[in-house]
């Protein structure tokens, strides 16, 4: 460290700086960097002594006097920062001809003391402690919830590989792999009070926004082949072979998990809405809100549950489903408003040249009933730019169809919605003077023409007649966080094939599962939604200790900004050069408190 002495208007101003280089300026301490031939180097003021002339008139000093004064100063705070740098230094030995103990592991994560915070957080622990106290068993339904939840996101597997994962873990495991599958059958019976206490706590991270609630469902497939009255063969989302079982969620409007329901693979899952819902108003105390969901749950009796008691719906409608009449009222030319102002629009010249109109959006509002909800109004929008994509689309899929029929490949029946093959039609002809038939196939432009009609078009239904249009189409447009929900759980989580077999394990798979995604997303807000899902949970995976003997624990990891973000954010540091046990010990009880305060 040494003196500045600066002009500051007609006096001096006296500093103590001191040299830091790029890069290092956020560590925890600045001064100690290194000089490099690559670093850039800049100066820190480390203290303000005061002005030239205050110093002079306080010491009785001249101004050479109040120079060397200050030069003491900075000698002596050098002096202090090495002494504690000194401190803080810990000295490993190491002997190359020691060989590493045989089955110790010296490698751990603590990627997970992110996670376990958020659990401890939503208060799992005393919801644990809770269902013991109604339940007789002896093994640790907390350890063993917890492990579940932290190895579903950093090492996603079967049960007995998730239990040999944690043994990687800061903290590992005393139960055994059958405490396990005996504490999902807890877990499943407790699947409700769990959900209801945790959305409740979870308040305490961050305000719910249960005024708008998104529902849809998805489903997850068995390692094995042969069903049983639970897991059923259905409409596999995956188009695979093997029997399924059936999984509804609920999301707030912040795209944070509410609750899940789990359900035979061959039920419709349209009815699977409305008592669900019953559970979550008795359950988590809601009453008034918006049920968002697909035009696949939007059957009349859903509809109909939300039209009442403060609720209101909006639903996704297929123009393609529509009687002939509604179908062509909502899709002739008039009454068309632009949303951006709501200023009435031709949309004639606007449909017959797309390409100048991509910036904006139009719509229309149609008089919509049925028998058992009379009162709703359609929302018909039209999107040039959305328009030019599905047309780019099909164009592709109708050239691959073109060159099926060049090649002669046969055309398979395929449920696909989105197969070229539906645009090939199949014939029967016959040449003159034969008897036999020959099959024909060539494009089926009634099909393409017919399919081309709706391209930029897209429909609601709701009750909510007298609120803006604006408000309910950006409502209906943010369903895709469901969808990534979705494929988060399957995907990063790999939460499929499932293993285990029977019901009640299944269930408390799922729910490990949810809770792992609400954990996740949590995490995501905590990081102010800075970084994309694999980068984070990637980092988390990669964030290991290496333990060294009566020594403490050194980051294998690279810091970077994530791991930086993930500091900052909760508090607390693993990215020193070396950590002694005990400040380990002390960081990992640090994670295990409560969160007091409502965070908006």
């Amino acid at each position: 460290m040494r003196v500045s002495i600066r002009p500051s208007g007609s006096d001096e101003m006296v500093y103590i700086i001191a040299d830091v280089y790029l890069g290092d300026s956020k560590d925890k301490h600045p001064f100690a960097a290194k000089k490099k031939s690559s670093a850039v180097r800049t100066t820190k003021t480390v203290a303000t002594l005061g002005s030239m002339s205050a110093l002079m008139a306080e010491k009785n000093m001249s101004r050479d006097q109040v120079k060397e004064w200050a030069k003491e100063q900075a000698r002596s705070m050098t002096i202090e920062e090495k002494d504690k740098r000194e401190k803080n230094r810990i000295t490993v030995t190491f002997n190359s001809n020691h060989r590493i103990e045989r089955n110790r592991c010296r490698t751990f994560n603590c990627g997970y003391l992110f996670l376990q915070s958020l659990y401890y957080d939503l208060r799992l622990d005393n919801i644990c402690r809770n269902i013991s106290g109604r339940n007789l068993y002896e093994y640790d339904l907390d350890a063993i919830l917890s492990d579940l939840i932290y190895a579903r996101i950093l090492d996603p597997g079967s049960k007995r590989s998730s239990v040999e994962y944690c043994r990687t873990l800061l903290e590992p495991p005393k139960y055994g792999l059958h405490d396990v599958y005996r504490a999902l059958s807890v877990l499943a019976k407790e699947m409700d009070y769990i959900q209801a206490e945790v959305y409740k706590n979870s308040n305490f991270i961050k305000q719910r926004n249960q005024r708008i609630l998104y529902y849809d469902c998805t489903n997850f497939y068995f390692e094995v082949e042969e069903g049983d009255r639970f897991k059923e063969y259905g409409k596999s989302k995956e188009n695979r072979p093997n029997p399924i079982v059936q999984m509804g969620m609920f999301m707030d409007g912040d795209a944070l998990p509410l609750g899940i329901t789990v359900f035979e693979g061959n039920k419709n899952e349209q009815p699977s809405l409305k008592p669900f819902e019953q559970k979550i108003i008795r359950d988590f105390e809601l009453s008034k809100f918006v049920v968002c969901t697909d035009g696949g749950l939007g059957s009349d009796d859903n509809r109909q549950f939300n039209d009442i008691e403060g609720r209101a719906f909006i639903v996704t409608q297929s123009l393609k489903k529509l009687k002939a009449e509604e179908r062509k009222g909502a899709m002739d030319n008039r009454n068309w408003r632009r949303l951006s102002d709501r200023k009435e629009v031709d949309i004639t010249d606007i449909k017959k040249d797309p390409a100048e109109y991509i910036k904006e959006v139009y719509y229309k509002e149609e008089v919509y009933g049925t028998k058992k909800v009379p009162g709703q109004l359609m929302l018909v929008t039209y999107s040039p730019k959305y328009a030019l994509y599905q047309k780019s689309l099909r164009d592709k899929q109708v050239e691959r169809a073109a060159k099926m029929i060049e090649d002669g490949k046969k055309k398979k029946e395929r449920n696909n919605p989105n197969d070229p093959a539906r645009f090939v039609r199949k014939t029967a002809s016959t040449k003159d003077g034969e008897a036999a038939y020959e099959t024909v196939y060539t494009l089926n432009q009634e099909k393409i023409d017919y399919e081309a009609q709706f391209d930029g078009y897209y429909a609601v239904c709701t009750d909510l007649v007298d609120d803006d249009p604006k408000d309910i189409l950006k409502i209906c447009e943010n369903r895709w966080e469901i969808e990534e929900s979705f494929r988060i759980m399957k995907t990063d989580f790999d939460s499929r094939p499932i293993y285990v077999t029977r019901r009640d394990r299944v269930t408390a798979h799922l729910l490990t599962c949810f809770l792992a995604l609400l954990i996740y997303r949590l995490l995501e807000h905590k990081l102010e939604h800075r970084f994309t899902c694999p980068s984070i949970i990637s980092t988390l995976r990669k964030m290991n200790l290496l333990r060294i003997p009566e020594a403490g624990y050194i980051p294998e990891y690279t810091r970077t900004e994530i791991t930086d973000a993930l500091h900052e954010a909760f508090g607390f540091y693993t990215d020193y050069e070396i950590s002694t046990a005990s400040s380990i010990r002390s960081l990992i009880k640090g994670t295990k408190t409560h969160t007091s305060v409502t965070k908006k």
